[in-house]
C-alpha cells in the first residue's frame, strides 16, 4: 500500500531502506522512546527490521518526504494486531525531521487508512517522559484511556517504563460507548 498526505508519501519498507533507517533511528534519544528497538541500534538491526517489515499481519510504512532530489526516509509508522485484539500503532521520526508536524501528519494518514480498511480502533502509547508523543496522538484524534501501564523498553535495557495509553475510535465507532478509563 501507498499513501500520500499533504507533504508526505508513506510507502512499504524496502530492504534497501536499511541505511536511511539506521541513520534516522541510531540515536539514543529516539530509541529510548520505543518499546522494541534495542540500544545500541546497529546496522544489522536496521537490515533485519527492513527485511522483515512487511507481512500479512503487519502494516508498516516508510515515511518519506518527496523533494526535488528524491524522497528521504524521515521515519517509520505502522500498526499490527496485539494480544487480546485490536491494532497497536507505533511510529518514530528522525531527529533532523522532528518539530515539523510530520509525525502528526503521518499518524492522521494512517488513521484514515485504518478506517478505509475497516479497522474499528487503533491503540497507542507513549512513555510518560515523552509528552511530545502524547501531543501527536491527541492532535491525531486519539483519546487518553486513563491507563498507565508498565511497558518494556528494549532501548532502555529492557526496563519497565510507565506508558500512557490512548485509543482512536475510528469511523462508525467514533460515537460508540467506550470502555471506562482506569
Amino acid at each position: 500500500m501507498f499513501m500520500r498526505t499533504q507533504r508526505l508519501f508513506l510507502r512499504p519498507v524496502f530492504a534497501e531502506d536499511w541505511r536511511d533507517v539506521f541513520c534516522g533511528i541510531a540515536d539514543e534519544a529516539i530509541v529510548r522512546n520505543l518499546a522494541r528497538a534495542p540500544w545500541p541500534y546497529t546496522e544489522d538491526d536496521a537490515r533485519s527490521f527492513c527485511a522483515g517489515a512487511n507481512s500479512e499481519t503487519r502494516t508498516r510504512f516508510a515515511i518519506t518526504l518527496p523533494e526535488k532530489q528524491g524522497a528521504p526516509v524521515v521515519g517509520m509508522i505502522g500498526f499490527e494486531p496485539v494480544e487480546g485484539g485490536g491494532e497497536e500503532l507505533g511510529y518514530w521520526i528522525g531527529k533532523d525531521w522532528q518539530r515539523r508536524g510530520f509525525a502528526t501528519e503521518a499518524v492522521c494518514g494512517v488513521v484514515r487508512l485504518a478506517e478505509a480498511l475497516g479497522i474499528p480502533s487503533l491503540e497507542a502509547g507513549h512513555f510518560v517522559d515523552n509528552p511530545a508523543s502524547g501531543k501527536v496522538l491527541r492532535n491525531a484524534g486519539f483519546e487518553e484511556t486513563g491507563e498507565l501501564l508498565p511497558t518494556q523498553s528494549n532501548g532502555r535495557g529492557g526496563a519497565q517504563v510507565l506508558a500512557r495509553r490512548y485509543v482512536n475510535w475510528i469511523g462508525e465507532n467514533a460515537g460508540s460507548v467506550r470502555p471506562a478509563a482506569a
